[in-house]
């Protein structure tokens, strides 16, 4: 089992940038590929972003590519998600999530462990 805890978030004028953390507790992180998704106001959890057990692969929503790296540090227990070019449809709570295998997946039920999230407003 793993728990999750987001930070990072904050309030940014648009253009800016954010660099979310989330740091892991529990055994075997290395064991989990890691999500960001996001959840705005009155719409459904989206996926953002996802990496690999190791790191090497990784997969971005149209929306966010170009614009948004995600990252791991496995001896750190952590994974990092740097926004850059920060748009006000960016603006949502964002989280961290955590599923066993390898594949790097996009669906939110197939992950097994979310943090509680960290919001992230962009002002126009």
């Amino acid at each position: 089992q793993v728990q999750l805890v987001e930070s990072g978030g904050g309030l940014v004028q648009a253009g800016g940038s954010l660099r979310l953390s989330c740091a892991a507790s529990g055994r075997s992180f290395s064991s989990y590929t890691m999500g960001w998704f996001r959840q705005a106001p009155g719409k459904e959890r989206e996926f953002v972003s996802a990496i690999s057990l190791s790191g090497g692969s990784t997969n971005y929503a149209d929306s966010v590519k170009g614009r948004f790296t995600i990252s791991r540090d496995n001896a750190k227990n952590a994974v990092y998600l740097q926004m850059n070019s920060l748009k006000p449809e960016d603006t949502a709570i964002y989280y961290c999530a955590a599923t066993r295998g390898l594949v790097v997946v996009t669906t939110a039920r197939r992950y097994d462990y979310w943090g509680q999230g960290t919001q992230v407003t962009v002002s126009s």
